[in-house]
């Protein structure tokens, strides 16, 4: 679907057809639109490829007259199973004379947030600001999920006090992984951005800098959140690890020790069972059980009096 957007008068409103300092968004092309991309408004192939790739890593690219910025951002998803995973997926922008140009698979929040106006003073005819406004919305979607991993960490933590389900192993194991990923594309996309920085690439005034560097702040501020959580949430996992093995030994215990308790009677009547006179009072019937009786109460008291604690 490809949709086009022009600021007028302060408001970002969509445009029936491509004008002079449009934001031209892509999302997830038809082969028709594809071609028209390529032969209508002159984007570069490969470049139009690379930003529907997503396995692309984010780096910056500049061929002829066109610029291609690929950035990694945040996806939340919650499965059938309500299980809430979190990834990233590479959003492609690529920037022509006149245009702006974002492209990727799939809707994502930092789009949608921008065509609703949540993000404020976008001027999509200073291309240059415009892609500095979408990559701190990047970033602030990045704070906001990391925000909600370490508040469902918290929930999953408090649920493992009272039991400890599979359920909640696997929801702690894809928070984790999402951390992993996370951490990822966060230290790509600084590393995108200080090419940017360095403006050999995309052309920087002095506010466009200061924006610049307003995003780097942001974005160490979430690789620093990433990395605390992704700690946070290791040592939880550590920790689930050995309340399950304390609890197995634990069950091991009481099976040992019921193991034992039965195994008194069943060793008295064995010996009684042998048909053999030499044993006392074999002839009564009822001292076997009054001495089975006694062994398994002693041994059963001896044992639950000195139990682990």
């Amino acid at each position: 679907m490809i949709s086009y957007f022009k600021t007028v008068s302060n408001r970002l409103v969509e445009s029936q057809k491509i004008e002079n300092g449009c934001w031209v968004s892509v999302v997830d092309p038809t082969a028709k639109e594809m071609k028209q991309l390529i032969d209508e408004y002159g984007l570069d192939s490969d470049f139009l490829k690379s930003a529907l790739d997503e396995e692309e890593s984010s780096r910056v690219e500049k061929e002829d007259n066109q610029t291609l910025v690929i950035i990694d951002t945040a996806v939340s998803e919650i499965q059938k199973d309500d299980t809430l995973i979190f990834y990233t997926m590479p959003l492609g922008i690529i920037l022509t004379e006149n245009y702006v140009f974002t492209i990727s698979l799939r809707n994502n929040k930092v789009i949608e947030d921008i065509i609703s106006g949540r993000v404020r003073n976008v001027q999509t005819q200073f291309r240059t600001q415009f892609v500095l406004r979408l990559m701190m919305q990047i970033t602030a979607v990045y704070l906001m999920y990391l925000k909600q991993i370490d508040k469902a960490s918290d929930a999953v933590e408090r649920q493992l006090h009272g039991s400890v389900k599979n359920q909640q192993l696997i929801q702690m194991m894809e928070l984790e992984k999402s951390l992993v990923y996370f951490s990822t594309s966060l230290k790509s996309n600084d590393v995108t951005m200080n090419k940017l920085l360095r403006g050999r690439i995309i052309k920087l005034y002095e506010d466009d800098q200061d924006l610049l560097e307003d995003v780097l702040i942001e974005l160490k501020q979430a690789e620093e959140m990433a990395n605390i959580y992704s700690g946070i949430l290791a040592s939880m996992v550590d920790a689930c690890g050995s309340v399950i093995s304390n609890n197995v030994n634990f069950v091991m215990w009481r099976l040992t020790i019921v193991t034992i308790i039965l195994a008194i009677p069943t060793m008295v009547f064995s010996f009684y069972g042998m048909n053999t006179a030499d044993l006392p009072f074999s002839s009564y019937t009822l001292f076997p059980t009054i001495v089975s009786v006694f062994a398994t109460l002693l041994v059963a008291f001896i044992l639950l009096k000195y139990k682990k604690k």
